[in-house]
């Protein structure tokens, strides 16, 4: 088995920590620097991410996530969220591509008007969707990133959106995706993993 293959297949979503497991701020530095390589629509990189670490914010978004017990045991509490305004930051991104003669002046210009373009004429309903496409993809790696570092996590979506934009003081623009906890699971809570569908009822080839 490779590697990679051991990261997904030990990834699990824990559902109760080791409380007072620390994750050092090399390991975060190393899986945010690392999660710069994750897809996103003309690499418009809509996610962004508010750590909670301290006790003070982890019990606000215990109370923010209808008191779930894993998020108390948790050694950090991640809210990720999709930015509805990235398609408007895409002249500084191609900026640099640029000035690097990755691209000429021209296609700068093209690329502008096909992102304005599409997410414009998209409106608000598909700016929203693709800021919850682009910023689960994001966290998927996420998860996949801390696996590889043994730390455990766990997505949710059952939260207090509006008490968790409070809490981080998240801009209007950005809207919660997913709330990670993340540490060491606590093996009590272990349990065999349950049915996963055979590729044949849930994959079609034509």
């Amino acid at each position: 088995m490779s590697e990679f293959l051991k990261v997904v297949t030990e990834r699990r979503s824990a559902n109760k920590f080791i409380k007072g497991e620390q994750i050092p701020r090399k390991d975060f530095e190393a899986i945010f620097e690392n999660l710069s390589q994750a897809p996103s629509c003309y690499n418009l990189q809509h996610a962004h991410y508010y750590v909670g670490e301290s006790p003070e914010v982890i019990e606000k978004l215990y109370q923010a996530a209808y008191r779930q017990y894993k998020v108390t045991t948790a050694s950090a509490v991640i809210i990720v969220t999709g930015d509805l305004d990235a398609y408007k930051k895409a002249p500084d991104i191609y900026e640099s591509s640029k000035f690097l003669n990755i691209i000429d002046e021209e296609e700068y210009d093209d690329m502008l008007s096909a992102i304005f373009s599409l997410y414009e004429n998209g409106g608000e309903p598909f700016q929203r969707d693709e800021a919850i496409r682009n910023a689960s993809l994001s966290a998927m790696l996420f998860m996949l990133l801390a696996k590889d570092l043994e730390w455990d996590t766990c997505p949710m979506i059952y939260f207090d959106f509006d008490k968790t934009r409070e809490i981080f003081d998240i801009p209007e623009n950005e809207i919660p995706i997913l709330m990670i906890t993340m540490g060491k699971m606590d093996k009590t809570s272990f349990r065999v993993r349950g049915y996963r569908k055979p590729p044949k009822e849930y994959v079609v080839y034509k």
